[in-house]
């Protein structure tokens, strides 16, 4: 998988306190996946995400992925087809599948790391749909081979470690033409508050380390999803801006939706000087005219399908009938397409058309 990593300029002894509670692990991590590097700490991920359950108004901090959940539900629906079994793979607290009805599928299998946010996530409201909840790491799909339609997966995968192997995995539970429909955090997502972190720890400590976890780029999407097996791929990317009356309200929000920084060599304490110090970075670098502050997430959408032999086929090499050469004359030679369509069918017709008063013509 290839990330965006932020360079550390810290010296050792600073780093130190970062890694020494995690090295135990770490090394006994690496015995058991000797050729696999792990970016995430995976069991933090999933504590942080069981505290945003202990707020009351937990749904409040969710607008981000209610927003993408809705707008990956449209290109459910972009697909005419009807599916019979489908996954939404990460559901959050059913962020993409409260907006699924039977026009889409008959079956619905919701799945999350967290036992806590699966217990509260909306099923569909579109109560005809038969729906089970399944406690599952992304990273381990329990499911047997060919088992879905569809798979949909909203803003979750961009905390797997594996995700070639995660690709490789949604594959598997596919039926032939089956398709899996996804979103995740692209690499420019939170860029504002990254660099703003970066400036001020480093003009108060000398250094700085990753406080906003690595994305994938869009530019190696394509290339992942190929390399699971994945055909006819439609990837787009859209940016969705949320303004903020500070740098202390985004990370507060952050926190609640369960997005804090998860990767292995997240520094546990930050200084309040720094704090402030990329507060007052943040605001004079990226801050609006209102005395707010923007914070840029960008959505990667992605769209594949498992091969079969149903599926459309493109042309065999020399069947073209325009020439790359001739692009620059498209216009001239679509208009002379038409007119020749035109003149063919007029030619056609064996009897005299009548005009507006009924004459012959």
């Amino acid at each position: 998988m290839s990330i965006k990593r932020l360079s550390l300029l810290l010296c050792p002894t600073q780093l130190q306190g970062s890694f020494c509670c995690r090295t135990r692990y770490m090394s006994q991590n690496s015995k058991t996946n000797a050729n696999t590097m792990n970016v995430f700490d995976r069991l933090a991920k999933k504590l942080q995400r069981d505290r945003t359950t202990l707020n009351e108004d937990h749904h409040k901090y969710n607008y981000i992925k209610d927003e993408v959940g809705y707008r990956l539900s449209d290109r459910v629906y972009d697909i005419n087809r009807k599916f019979k079994a489908g996954l939404d793979l990460g559901c959050g607290y059913g962020h993409l599948s409260k907006h699924l009805t039977q026009d889409a599928v008959d079956e619905l299998v919701m799945c999350d790391h967290s036992a806590l946010v699966l217990e509260k996530a909306f099923t569909p409201e579109d109560t005809t749909i038969n729906c089970q909840k399944i406690v599952a790491d992304e990273e381990s799909l329990p499911f047997e081979p060919e088992s879905f339609n569809l798979i949909v997966s909203s803003l979750s995968l961009h905390w797997v470690n594996q995700l070639p192997q995660t690709f490789s995995q949604i594959m598997k539970c596919l039926r032939p033409d089956g398709v899996f429909i996804g979103a995740i955090f692209g690499g420019d997502t939170l860029y504002e508050l990254r660099g703003s972190l970066q400036l001020g720890e480093t003009e108060r400590e000398g250094g700085f380390a990753a406080h906003v976890s690595p994305f994938a780029a869009i530019r190696d999407v394509g290339g992942l999803l190929n390399g699971a097996g994945f055909t006819m791929l439609t990837i787009d990317t859209d940016e969705i801006r949320v303004g903020y009356p500070s740098m202390f309200e985004l990370m507060d929000d952050l926190k609640g939706m369960g997005e804090n920084n998860a990767s292995w060599i997240r520094k546990l304490h930050l200084h309040r000087d720094t704090m402030f110090a990329a507060s007052a970075i943040y605001k004079e670098l990226y801050g609006n005219e209102d005395g707010s502050i923007p914070a840029t997430f960008q959505i990667i959408y992605l769209i594949g399908w498992k091969p079969d032999p149903s599926q459309p086929k493109p042309l065999e090499r020399g069947t073209g009938q325009i020439s790359i050469k001739d692009l620059y004359r498209l216009d001239e030679m679509v208009k002379n397409a038409t007119e020749d369509m035109v003149n063919k069918t007029a030619k056609e017709i064996p009897y005299p058309l009548d005009d507006d008063d009924g004459k012959k013509r």
